[in-house]
């Protein structure tokens, strides 16, 4: 059996010259960048861009890895493009907010249509048998996939398989959420999404990463790493590593090997280039805790109000924004003004709530955590 290959390259900064160095160094430990892009195709960078962004907060991919990756394609004769489906805004507005949009321009990369996009079906799907997916994704020759090391409240990290949530159009994600609020479910959907538009490569932004409450109101973490590889399920179980958590406490491991998009067991990856040894952090703050699955039922009813993790949130961070109640997928809204008084802060009607944690997720202030029940602390805590 071959063994899936991940590359590991030390980086420290997002100085330009040296993430050049370092994408260019990882791509050539996988044989090169002419075994992903040949003279004349059409090759779209797919950067995480959760919501638009300073760099500094470390939310979405940094735009230094971005262009590495750019200047490395066009260096192949690959024509470039970029493209993201932020969960919040305008597409235009956040690639900007992330400094993203002016690295494009800088080198002449024009932003692909993934505003709008076409059902392909996906047969061979473990769980979900056709995606809408971004007609600059189906327009293009291949993907380039660059996402970056931050952690999730539902999925536990967000890494090299979630960064294709973004190839479906807009507003269609979360209709994923509310039909699939079982975590393991949710996972398996993101497998078959990743099996069906297949990228190319992933250049995987660990140089500083995010821990805590992510993955958008966590923490800066700085790791020092870049990481390549075409297998996304075992470059994910490779960043586990990294970050001292277990792949299969990551919900895409399992289904990921089932389906044969790659392998998440350590024995079955050779790991090339720098010593991981070096970027290991066991300060990582990540819940080191399989999430809780959701069963159909009465069960499922009285584990997701008694048991399941909470989203709680923090009256002295709110700034009543609206945010989480404009991302909340279910109606009526979980969390709402539910007393009709939009100058106070929203509340969590938990009856409601399916733990997509779409709240959690898009505040910008840090405001909304994961908190745990009695009961969860006990059968099910967080660390």
């Amino acid at each position: 059996m071959n063994k899936s290959k991940v590359a590991l390259v030390g980086c420290d900064t997002y100085d330009e010259a040296q993430v050049d160095k370092a994408v260019e160094a990882g791509v050539d430990l996988l044989g090169g960048v002419t075994h992903f892009a040949s003279l004349g195709e059409r090759i779209v960078l797919k950067p995480n861009v959760l919501i638009g962004s300073h760099p500094d907060k470390c939310v979405t991919t940094h735009p230094a890895v971005f262009k590495a990756a750019g200047r490395l394609l066009q260096k192949a004769g690959a024509t470039v493009y970029y493209g993201d489906s932020p969960c919040f805004g305008g597409i235009g507005r956040n690639m900007k907010k992330s400094h993203l949009k002016q690295a494009a321009e800088e080198m002449g990369i024009e932003q692909a249509d993934f505003a709008d996009g076409k059902s392909v079906s996906h047969k061979e799907g473990l769980l979900i048998k056709s995606f809408v997916i971004a007609n600059g994704v189906l327009e293009s020759d291949g993907i380039v996939s660059l996402p970056k090391i931050k952690t999730h409240g539902l999925t536990r990290y967000t890494g090299a398989i979630k960064n294709q949530f973004g190839c479906i159009p807009g507003l269609l994600k979360s209709q994923y959420h509310l039909k699939l609020p079982d975590p393991y479910d949710f996972a398996t959907m993101l497998v078959d999404l990743t099996a069906l538009v297949k990228p190319r490569l992933y250049i995987m932004d660990g140089i500083v990463g995010m821990d805590g409450n992510g993955p958008r109101g966590g923490n800066p973490k700085k790791l020092g790493v870049m990481l390549f590889s075409t297998d996304p399920v075992a470059l994910d179980s490779v960043v586990c590593k990294i970050i001292d958590l277990h792949p299969e406490i990551v919900p895409t491991s399992k289904p990921g090997e089932e389906s044969g998009l790659g392998t998440y067991h350590y024995e079955n990856i050779e790991v090339v280039g720098a010593n991981i040894e070096e970027f290991i952090a066991r300060d990582f703050h990540v819940a080191r805790r399989p999430p809780v699955a959701r069963k159909s039922g009465r069960v499922k009813s009285f584990m997701r109000d008694r048991i399941c993790p909470r989203p709680v949130i923090n009256k002295e961070k709110c700034t009543n924004c609206g945010i989480c109640v404009e991302m909340c997928p279910v109606a009526p809204k979980a969390v709402d003004w539910h007393t009709g008084d939009k100058s106070g802060t929203p509340t969590h009607k938990y009856g409601r709530c399916i733990r997509c944690y779409c709240c959690q997720e898009m505040c910008s202030e840090g405001a909304v955590s994961i908190g745990n029940t009695l009961l969860g602390r006990i059968f099910f805590p967080l660390k």
